[in-house]
């Protein structure tokens, strides 16, 4: 008899013959989350089990932050033979419980002599004898005793949920474009929940933006690999480009331009990883360059496709989603990032092209993005 945990995973039972390529994909990140435990990582008869990790608490805390896990289940492994052992392995896992209950079995192994409702009844009336402290309730119990009756008996009560989606890696790469903020962490975790594995562009002004507000972005990087399973953050030199838009083109349009450039050298670093989309925390009309026409103006420059999971939620479900993952204190912190340099009194929200073209003329557009790409110092996170 050993203590494991049992991982089950949800979406990927839809895969159909598809499903073991996905299923490898799974066990490779449960290793990859657990690795600095010394743990064991299998996958058996359906199921991934995690075992001989140094510490269970933490192992449980790192596997359900891992896309493609739906929940993790502290279990007991046990011999199924003896069938009276099993029933008063599950009678002390119940022991210290109140309210009602359930026995929920599984019998994956249909040699076994019992089948799943026999299970259900005499370990349920064996339950129910030593503690008088519960009572069945079918339908919607405060605990349920989970047996699964596979190569061994594995038993549990405690389901922990985790995020769900899909295995990293399993639906291509996306750059993201992280700043200091709220948003662009969120949505980042969005689009890896499903199944795309990301790296991160960070615009860094300095000196007008901090080392501290450059160690922000990373920490929030790192937040996001425990689920992403590794980032690579390229930080690129951005105050040159600001200085020259700053001084060359309208205030108004300042921001805008600003934005291409962004999405330019982001575009620039995406093909060089191998990505397929950009990431961006937009929300519609969140600030004047999130309007619908700014959004298009900045599209235009770059050809490959732009995912905004976010943009059409306003800022109190984001913030809600940034708690719920971790991001949203360290985004919180009082560190500035390059998008507040220069900020113009007022935006332009419906931009004109022919204007912020002639600008872009007066700018050797270029050779200032040549220049901010050879200056990109690449982070793993």
């Amino acid at each position: 008899m050993r203590e494991l945990l049992l991982v089950r995973y949800g979406e990927i039972f839809l895969k159909g013959q598809n499903r073991p390529v996905f299923m490898r994909a799974l066990v490779k990140r449960v290793k990859r989350a657990v690795q600095d435990l010394g743990a064991t990582v299998y996958l058996n008869d359906s199921r991934i089990f995690v075992t001989d990790y140094s510490d269970q608490d933490e192992a449980i805390r790192k596997v359900t932050k891992v896309f493609g896990v739906h929940s993790v289940c502290p279990a007991i492994e046990m011999p199924k033979e003896d069938f009276d052992a099993v029933a008063a392995q599950a009678v002390a896992m119940m022991a210290d419980l109140k309210g009602t209950f359930k026995v929920s079995a599984r019998r994956s192994d249909k040699r076994y002599p019992l089948d799943s409702p026999a299970i259900n009844g005499q370990i349920g009336h064996r339950v129910l004898v030593a503690n008088k402290n519960l009572s069945v309730d079918v339908k919607n119990p405060d605990h349920v005793m989970n047996v699964e009756i596979r190569d061994h008996a594995y038993l549990y009560v405690k389901v922990i949920p985790a995020v769900g989606g899909m295995p990293v890696g399993t639906n291509g790469r996306a750059t993201l474009l992280l700043s200091g903020g709220i948003d662009s962490p969120v949505a980042g975790w969005m689009i890896a929940k499903r199944g795309v594995h990301i790296n991160a562009v960070h615009f860094h002004s300095y000196p007008y933006t901090s080392d501290r507000a450059k160690e922000k972005v990373l920490d929030l990087a790192r937040i996001l690999s425990e689920s992403c399973c590794g980032i690579r953050v390229h930080v690129v030199p951005f105050t040159k480009i600001q200085m020259e838009i700053h001084e060359k083109c309208p205030d108004e349009y300042t921001t805008l331009i600003m934005r291409r450039f962004m999405m330019r050298i982001a575009e620039r670093v995406a093909i060089t990883e191998k990505s397929e989309a950009l990431i961006t925390g937009e929300s519609i009309g969140q600030v004047a360059s999130q309007t619908m026409t700014a959004l298009g103006t900045t599209d235009m420059v770059v050809n490959m496709p732009v995912f905004r999971p976010v943009i059409g939620f306003d800022k109190t479900e984001i913030i809600a989603i940034a708690e719920k993952i971790g991001t949203m204190e360290t985004s919180s912190l009082p560190y500035e990032d390059c998008c507040t340099v220069f900020t113009p009194r007022h935006p332009a929200t419906h931009p004109h092209l022919d204007i912020i073209e002639a600008a872009e003329a007066k700018l050797d557009m270029e050779a200032l993005i040549q220049e901010a790409m050879d200056g990109i110092e690449i982070v793993t996170c």
